[in-house]
C-alpha cells in the first residue's frame, strides 16, 4: 500500500452523488460514477444492471468518456444510490481500470477513512494485460499469431 494517500477530490464525489440521487431509479441503475479527466472536466455515468451481468458504472463511464473524446482519466469514484456513499470498484472493474489507466487514482472509504489510492494499490501483484501483448515489431508479424 502507498504510505501516503493522495488528496480527496470532493467535487468528484459530489458529482457522482448528484447523479446517483437524480438519475438512479429502480433496480436498473443503482450506482453512479464520476471521473476527472486530464483537462479537469468531470465525466459521469450510471450502471446498467441486468441479470445477465450488465456493466458497472465505472465501465459505462469509460465508454462515455471516450464518446466525449476523453481518453485519459486521472481519478474516479463510484457512489451508490439511496445515500449509500462511496463504493469501491468490484474486481472486474479494478482489472479493467488498471488495464486502461495504470496511473489512475481511485477514491474509496467512508467518513474519516475516505481516501484516494492508486488503482495498483487496489489490485496488487496483478496481471496487466498490456504487459503481456507481443509487439508486432519484435516478432516481425503483421497479423496476430494464428490468424493466417
Amino acid at each position: 500500500m502507498t504510505a501516503q494517500a493522495a488528496h480527496v477530490d470532493h467535487e468528484l464525489i459530489q458529482a457522482a452523488a448528484e447523479v446517483a440521487r437524480t438519475r438512479c431509479r429502480g433496480d436498473n441503475h443503482t450506482m453512479a460514477a464520476a471521473a476527472r479527466i486530464e483537462d479537469g472536466r468531470i465525466v459521469t455515468a450510471v450502471n446498467a444492471y441486468h441479470f445477465t451481468g450488465g456493466p458497472c458504472a465505472e465501465l459505462v463511464l469509460i465508454g462515455a468518456a471516450a464518446a466525449q473524446g476523453a481518453y485519459e482519466l486521472t481519478t474516479i469514484v463510484a457512489v451508490g444510490d439511496r445515500e449509500r456513499g462511496v463504493v469501491p470498484p468490484c474486481g472486474r472493474c479494478r482489472q479493467v481500470l488498471l488495464d486502461y489507466f495504470p496511473a489512475l487514482q481511485v477514491i474509496v472509504g467512508a467518513g474519516p477513512r475516505l481516501r484516494t489510492v492508486s488503482i495498483t494499490d487496489l489490485l496488487p501483484e496483478s496481471y496487466v494485460w498490456a504487459d503481456h501483448q507481443l509487439d508486432s515489431e519484435e516478432t516481425g508479424e503483421t497479423e496476430p499469431p494464428g490468424s493466417s
